[in-house]
């Protein structure tokens, strides 16, 4: 079968990677791609957010799945759009994304179906939200309610830095329209980690666990990025943790959102912490994480694509099955110098030529000019290594990094397993 992948990240092109290597796959096009998906499959200059032409294409070219990368055409309803035209898509509909394109309605969700999370506040007005950071101690977690690439949430412990904030989501509008409205929660402790599973609107199937890491410095310190780096499995995360949530978060969620009419099909990514009290969601996304993705399918065994396929067709229970290798990956992410803020683009990378041939990069941010690869975003490359133990994997995956170049180049030392075998 033929697959159109939407997106032009560094998720997609793991996405492209994993669909290819399936043996029920033809060709995979990818809307629009980027440098690196270019060697996996084949990249179509169409705009994600193009609808009409995207499910043209998909007509001509004989495409029986769509997989929908990021989030924000799975805000503005493009799984709707495709499967009005009779195309079966990997991604929830506009009503299962608002999980993920507003935060207050991800919470509201969570109370009405019993899924733990932490309290929170919803907030239209900067100044309701600024009277309850003068009425309430903090910590405090400020949260933009709409799609913010991953970089809208922020832990304020001073309380006129929390004002400030406020001000510069709801007024200055740093984030732009998804800072409108806020929500402010409970702040938790506890260690993160991030859990997918794939979903046909009846049943669930859960993905090994993966520990991101957001902040941008090494020792978690620095702003929220979109993820410098991740590790899968999760050795801090026991049997019974693990049952936890899938039979309390995952699980009810699938429960809530059925209950809610909403038939969902695609990923659920339940971002946790692990609190004295059990898990509880900070978040929800709506499609495959990122970096989590990059170090959770090398992992995978069996046949991808139909496995999507049949979570597309509402017969995953019958679908082709999937395993896990008994192995450790782990994936940094190159950024560019200033990174999340201002960054320059147009820099020539080099150094991929001379890695091992067991090495992945998947490229996030990357681009062309005059024939050669440069830097053209934040995250520019996700270097990803398997190991048959986390020593293995943490000293491949950093001298493939070693062998990477380009001016500025910033990353994190520290994605490494606790307690892996050293």
């Amino acid at each position: 079968m033929n697959i159109l992948v939407i997106g032009s990240g560094g998720r997609e092109h793991a996405l492209t990677w994993a669909l290819s290597r399936s043996a029920s796959v033809g060709k995979v096009y990818v809307a629009p791609g980027n440098p690196g998906t270019r060697g996996v499959g084949e990249n179509i200059r169409i705009d994600p957010m193009d609808f009409r032409s995207l499910a043209a294409f998909a007509k001509e070219r004989d495409v029986r799945l769509v997989v929908v990368g990021p989030e924000n055409p799975l805000a503005a309803g493009i799984a709707d759009h495709l499967r009005a035209e009779g195309i079966a898509v990997f991604g929830p509909g506009m009503e299962g994304a608002k999980l993920e394109s507003s935060k207050s309605a991800a919470k509201e969700f969570m109370a009405r179906h019993g899924i733990p999370h932490p309290e929170f506040h919803s907030f239209d007005d900067p100044e309701d939200a600024t009277a309850y950071v003068k009425s309430h101690p903090g910590p405090w977690v400020l949260k933009a309610d709409g799609l913010a690439l991953g970089k809208g949430v922020t832990i304020l412990t001073d309380r006129e830095e929390a004002l400030k904030t406020i001000r510069d989501y709801m007024v200055s509008k740093v984030h732009g329209e998804a800072g409108s409205r806020v929500v402010i929660e409970e702040y938790l402790t506890g260690r993160e980690v991030s859990a997918m599973a794939l979903c046909d609107g009846r049943t669930i199937l859960p993905l090994p666990l993966a520990k991101d890491h957001k902040r941008a410095f090494e020792g978690d310190a620095g702003p929220m990025t979109g993820g410098m780096g991740a590790y899968s499995p999760v050795p801090f995360v026991d049997e019974e943790t693990a049952r936890v949530i899938r039979e309390q978060i995952l699980e009810r969620t699938l429960n809530g959102l059925k209950a809610d009419g909403v038939d969902y099909r695609g990923v659920i990514y339940a971002g946790l912490m692990l609190t004295e009290s059990g898990p509880k969601v900070l978040e929800y996304n709506v499609r495959f994480g990122d970096p989590e993705t990059q170090c959770v399918l090398p992992r995978l065994k069996g046949d991808f694509a139909e496995t999507l396929l049949a979570c597309a067709e509402g017969r995953l229970d019958s679908g082709a099955a999937l395993s896990v290798k008994d192995e450790t990956c782990v994936t940094v992410v190159l950024a560019s110098g200033g990174y999340p803020g201002s960054y320059k683009k147009g820099l020539p990378i080099t150094g991929l030529d001379t890695l091992d041939k067991d090495v992945l990069v998947f490229h996030a941010g990357t681009g062309e000019a005059d024939g050669r690869l440069v830097t053209a975003g934040g995250r520019v490359l996700a270097v990803t290594c398997l190991g048959k133990d986390s020593r293995q994997a943490e000293e491949a995956v950093y001298r493939a990094v070693d062998r990477i170049r380009f001016e500025g180049m910033q990353y994190r030392r520290d994605i490494k397993v606790p307690g892996g075998q050293m």
